[in-house]
Parts: C-alpha cells; structure tokens; sequence
C-alpha cells in the first residue's frame, strides 16, 4: 500500500483545484491540509470509510461549510470564501447527501424552480441552451421523471426523488456536477440506472466528482480515485491502480 507523501502536480487546465484545504465544526477540525483536482471532463470519486471528511469536503467545496484555511479554485477563481449561492452560479451543481427534495412541488415545478440561467457577475452565461431544451433533456436520461412529472416530491420513492435530485443540478448546466452519496439506500435495479445516467454524462464531457460506496462501479466509471483516511489525502491513483491492489481496498475502504 503505497500512501501519498507529496502534493500531487496538478494540471494547468484544472476545473477544480483544492489545496491544503481545512475545515470542520465547532471546535473540531475535519480536513487536515486537503489537496484535490478534477480536470475538464474528468470524473473523479471520493472514497473511504464513514467519517474519514467526504462530506465536509463536499460541503468546503460549494461553500455550506467554510474553509478554515487553504484554496478552492474553480474555473481558476478562488471561490472558497463566497457564498453557496455564488458558488452555485459559477457552474457547481450539488446532489447532496439525503436528496433533499422539496415535499410541496411537483417534479416539473422543482425543474423549472432550478432550471433559470446560472449567472456570473450579473451576467447570463453565453451559449446556454432554453429551459425547455434543458428539462427536455433531464427527462430523455429519466423517462420515470416525465412520467411522473406532475408529482409532488413527497409522492416519489427514493430512488425517484434521487433522479430529481440529479436533475435538478443538471438543468444549471453544471461545469461540474457533485454527487453526496450517489446510490445510497436506493434498490440495485435504480442503482443501475443511476449509474447508466453517469456513465452518459462521462461520454458526454460532463465534469464529475462523486462520492459512493460501490468502489467497482467506480472503478468502472471515474478516471481517478481520492481517498481519505482521517481527514487527510490517504492515496490517489487511477481505475487501474486501484483495481490491482487489493491492498488499498483492505487497508482504506474495508472491503
């Protein structure tokens, strides 16, 4: 088992470029120096054990937690002392942990709801394609979803409340999408479908970081893996790397 000992060189063309991150709560401190990058395209996956920092990462990276020290870039800007919703506009789209659907509106309506044009400094983002196009194309991944478009979020099974969830970040048009969590709870036929809706945003360029606990689906899936292992940068390598040491698996994720 081979552990990081260096900061890895990250790439000019970096979409998101965390370095020496910490955070936590209260009096606790969680991230101890993190370093992460996900690249143009890249799909990258967050793994370790319940309470190694995925989530607080998560939560540092799109603002709901603020850093207490290091750099968040995206797109090249520091973005680690902005606001969730500024964040947001700059093209991160969250998933988060729990799905967190909103009981009162019906699918369209949580679409439409999350659908209006990111903007960046006050200005609408150029080339962006209409809402229609957009939810139109959040129901070609999920044809459950424009079935069951006129629902309310609180009549919607799990594994259809995380399709919503889904796409709702994805009708921002997200330069990267975030997922707390993919597949947690949900029945193996909607895992499968949920990774389907993965693999086709990867073939189609989309930007991922996701956090889940089927590390060979994963390893399917992303071009890279981070691991975590107390709050710090554990090891990072490709699909490949991971899938010929079973000792990584044994030490890190206790499978």
């Amino acid at each position: 088992m081979s552990a990081v000992a260096a900061v890895v060189p990250v790439a000019v063309e970096a979409l998101l470029d965390v370095r020496a991150l910490r955070a936590g709560y209260g009096a606790s401190e969680v991230l101890h120096g993190v370093d992460l990058h996900v690249g143009p395209g890249e799909v990258v996956a967050l793994l370790g054990r319940n309470g190694m920092g995925k989530t607080t990462l998560v939560r540092a990276i799109t603002g709901l937690n603020p850093a207490r020290g290091g750099e968040v870039r995206f797109g090249g800007a520091r973005i680690e002392a902005e606001p969730p919703y500024r964040i947001a506009r700059r093209g991160i789209g969250l998933v988060p942990e729990g799905r967190q659907v909103f009981a009162n509106l019906t699918v369209q309506e949580h679409l439409s709801a999350f659908e209006r044009a990111r903007v960046v400094d006050g200005n609408a983002v150029a080339g962006r394609s209409s809402a229609v196009d957009r939810i139109g194309r959040v129901f070609e991944l999920f044809p459950r979803l424009h079935e069951r478009r006129r629902h309310l979020g609180n009549q919607l099974s799990g594994g259809e409340q995380q399709m919503l969830a889904i796409g709702r970040a994805l009708v921002t048009e997200p330069r990267l999408l975030i997922l707390d969590e993919a597949t947690e709870g949900l029945a193996p036929l909607v895992r499968q479908e949920i990774w389907r809706c993965l693999a086709a945003l990867r073939a189609s360029g989309q930007a991922i970081l996701v956090i889940d606990k089927y590390v060979q689906r994963l390893i399917q899936l992303a071009d890279r893996h981070v691991i975590l292992e107390k709050g710090r940068v554990a090891w990072t390598g490709t699909s490949a790397e991971l899938d010929a040491d079973p000792s990584i698996w044994q030490g890190y994720l206790g499978v």
